[in-house]
């Protein structure tokens, strides 16, 4: 069973899916707003998941990308890496993610900026106040 997250405008959506004899079943689930890992894994070992499974009726025939021998390890893991990269499946999410970061930047690059302009400012009205009080006492 492969559990595949991803954001779909607006909400987050899991697609749980099985590979059996050839056949292939699968189901959405909608998480609302983004879940955590903790959330991720609970909502597997809750028994979410397998109830999920059990929501799976219809199977579809695929062409299996997989063999069906052992696969090396690091071979594995560059093949889940391809395709996490081709799926696409976090590209929403990555825009949005990315588009939230740099409004993030920019309001922050304003507020501290504002800030040493207030904190110059301050420094020169002490600076004047101090040269005053030198030339009161003559």
């Amino acid at each position: 069973m492969k559990l595949t997250v991803y954001y779909e405008n607006p909400h987050w959506v899991g697609i749980a899916e099985t590979r059996e004899a050839g056949k292939v079943r699968a189901a959405r689930y909608v998480f609302g707003s983004e879940p955590s890992d903790p959330e991720v894994l609970e909502f597997v070992l809750s028994g979410q998941l397998s109830a999920l499974a059990e929501r799976m009726t219809v199977e579809v025939a695929a062409k299996s990308s997989m063999p069906e021998r052992r696969i090396n390890p690091k071979r594995l893991q560059r093949l889940a890496a391809e395709e996490s990269r081709s799926r696409g499946a976090g590209t929403y999410a990555e825009q949005a993610i990315k588009l939230q970061m740099e409004e993030r930047k920019l309001e922050k690059r304003a507020a501290n900026r504002e800030q040493r302009e207030e904190q110059k400012a301050r420094k020169f009205m002490l600076a004047r106040q101090k040269a005053k009080a030198k030339h009161r006492g003559h």
